[in-house]
């Protein structure tokens, strides 16, 4: 190899490594710029649907910590867990050395994240409201991670499926929807909320959509009186809720008559992760049923 030839192998040698270890940015949820020396190696995921996210983003491998229930997929059981979303050990997530910490907003807490910032540690914001935006967060794990191709993948996958949803659910005539989160005290969400984007793509509305609260507590009048056409529930797990079934007990209530009292598991919908198209689908069935119902 002449003296000409070996310069530029070196040199060519020495931009891949430099492209490997090159810094990556990418704007939070907070419209703040996120910067890291090189690809996270080490990320501590502070929520269930964060993990989630992380490991669709093709970064499961680099999580070294979570918090109760990131239980999806199988692999994350396996991770150490410092905590839940409310109460962490900080003790324990300075002893991993993490060169990332993903966090919920609205989860975690104000004060939660304000310590582990202060604790020197870098700190994306994840707060998704839309549907589309679960796809952003796919993408910017995949930069913050170095599995942007995955990643891509993924989001480009759960866009499409989205587009399906949202085809389907136009110019349709709308349907009243209650949302039930819980019974007692009986707790629904509001407009602001990513479940209430899920009712609109399904051509639905969500009868509290003008609550103040992301996640009010309303009264059985207050239902009564909107009189929705279609009552999903969530509940602790996998199981329908025997409270579904309390709603049937109010003679003309438009969704108790028609039989549209409809439960859908809380992972598929109250977790901001792709998997919540899976929800999604779920609701845009019950919607239409209702739809067709009255």
């Amino acid at each position: 190899m002449n003296n000409t030839l070996r310069i530029a192998a070196i040199v060519a040698a020495w931009c891949v490594g430099f492209q490997t270890l090159a810094q990556v940015e990418v704007e939070d949820d907070t419209d703040r710029v996120v910067r890291l020396d090189q690809p996270a190696q080490r990320i501590v995921s502070l929520a269930p649907h964060i993990t989630e996210t992380l490991f669709a983003a093709g970064a499961g491998d680099k999580i070294v910590a979570t918090v109760q229930f990131s239980n999806y997929p199988e692999a994350a059981l396996q991770i150490p867990i410092i905590g839940s979303y409310k109460q962490i050990s900080y003790e324990s997530l300075v002893s991993l050395n993490p060169d990332l910490v993903i966090v919920w907003i609205s989860g975690n807490g104000e004060e939660t994240i304000a310590r582990i910032e202060s604790l020197g540690l870098t700190v994306y914001k994840d707060e998704p409201r839309q549907l589309e935006d679960i796809a952003h967060s796919l993408r910017r794990f995949g930069v913050l991670a170095g599995t942007s191709a995955i990643a891509e993948s993924r989001a480009s996958d759960f866009l499409a499926r989205l587009e399906t949803l949202r085809a389907s659910g136009s110019n349709q005539r709308p349907v009243p929807v209650f949302y039930e989160v819980w019974n007692e005290p009986l707790t629904t969400l509001n407009g602001e909320h990513l479940i209430s984007d899920v009712i609109r793509l399904c051509g639905g509305e969500n009868i509290f959509d003008a609550a103040i609260p992301l996640a009010p507590v309303v009264s059985t009048e207050s239902v009564l009186a909107a009189d929705p056409q279609l009552i999903v529930v969530s509940g602790m797990d996998e199981e329908r809720p025997e409270w579904l079934d309390e709603w049937a007990d109010w003679p003309g209530l438009a969704a108790a008559e028609s039989g549209q009292l409809r439960f859908i598991p809380p992972d598929l919908l109250q977790r901001s992760s792709p998997r919540i198209i899976d929800g999604a689908e779920m609701m845009c069935e019950f919607v239409g049923l209702a739809r067709d119902a009255n």
